[in-house]
């Protein structure tokens, strides 16, 4: 086993993996409350006897469509603002306290290496 120290990180390759994150989890948060304020919106429409109401249910479905498009961005941007801030923090404090130490241990294969390869020699003919 091998131990190994993390010493530093890339700042920007964090922020990039952590917007990325932050993005796919602000994807699901923003489609399920998307939809819920759809389903609100388009159930105020279709149940509203005045045209106040329709235009308000209509303005719901608007934010929640907009919600499925706003959310994911802003924790895309919120993610790697917060991933270059992490990453610097982290490089700041692993120069004092050490890194994050962590041991990897050696896969075992279970197969065999290949033969060494013959060695050419031209074919030579018999002389007449």
């Amino acid at each position: 086993m091998a131990e190994m120290t993390i010493k530093r990180f890339g700042v920007f390759s964090v922020a990039k993996m952590y917007g990325l994150l932050m993005f796919v989890f602000g994807l699901i948060i923003g489609v399920l409350y998307g939809l819920i304020f759809i389903i609100m919106g388009a159930s105020m429409a279709s149940l509203a006897p005045r045209d106040e109401a329709t235009i308000g249910g209509l303005g719901t479905i608007g934010v929640g469509v907009g919600m499925m498009i706003g959310i994911p961005i802003f924790y895309g941007v919120l993610g790697f603002i917060g991933g270059i801030i992490g990453a610097l923090i982290y490089n700041a404090l692993a120069g004092v306290v050490g890194g994050v130490k962590f041991e990897l241990q050696a896969v075992q294969q279970d197969y065999a290496p290949p033969p060494p390869p013959n060695q050419w020699a031209p074919h030579q003919q018999a002389a007449r």
